[in-house]
């Protein structure tokens, strides 16, 4: 999420860091609407083709606040989340039982 002050080379730097992670969908989401370079360099970055159904997403997408409390969705595959391929499971952390033992379950 970026507040303020946003602009193409945010779109770049959020197409870096889905091309480096091999993430499958992108979003930026930011309180001003993207300008029309910002929206060019999205529609640019191509598409994801599920897995899961087959279908099309975009690769980067840009919502605003607004957009989302107006309910606009986030363009990627519904249904069973344990195969939905765009949510990346985060690493289990290390350490932190041995460290504080009353955190065990």
């Amino acid at each position: 999420m970026k507040g303020g002050g946003t602009g193409v080379k945010d779109v770049r730097d959020l197409d870096s860091v889905v091309t480096k992670t091999g993430a499958a969908i992108g979003v930026l989401i930011s309180i001003e609407e993207p300008t029309k370079p910002m929206r060019e360099w999205a529609a640019n970055t191509g598409s994801y083709t599920s897995l899961f159904n087959g279908q099309k997403y975009p690769r980067l997408q840009l919502r605003t606040v607004e957009q989302l409390m107006a309910g606009v969705a986030i363009e990627r595959p519904s249904g069973n989340v344990a195969v939905d391929e765009t949510f990346k499971k985060a690493p289990k952390a290390r350490g932190q039982a041995a460290a504080h033992p009353e955190l065990e379950l």
